[in-house]
């Protein structure tokens, strides 16, 4: 288990009821942690329409994770 901070922004914020959190996860990559949080974050959409960044730095859904990171959730965002 490692624990990773996780930060959600705009729609997953809304639906987590919470900026950031700590947990516990089995995971190995950025996606594990998208997928295994997809029920407090509510999202129906793939990770593929979505971006993700590990440490403030923007990352690759199969970038690894390590204890102690934190990962930051980002939602589609639609332009205008």
């Amino acid at each position: 288990m490692k624990t990773i901070t996780v930060r959600y922004f705009a729609i997953f914020r809304e639906h987590a009821g919470v900026s950031q959190e700590s947990v516990e996860l089995e995971a190995s990559t950025a996606l594990d942690v998208f997928e295994q949080t997809k029920g407090r974050h509510g999202s129906p959409e793939p990770a593929a329409h979505c971006k993700v960044a590990i440490n403030d730095v923007m990352a690759a859904w199969s970038s690894p994770v390590s204890d102690g990171d934190t990962v930051l959730l980002f939602p589609p965002v639609a332009g205008g």
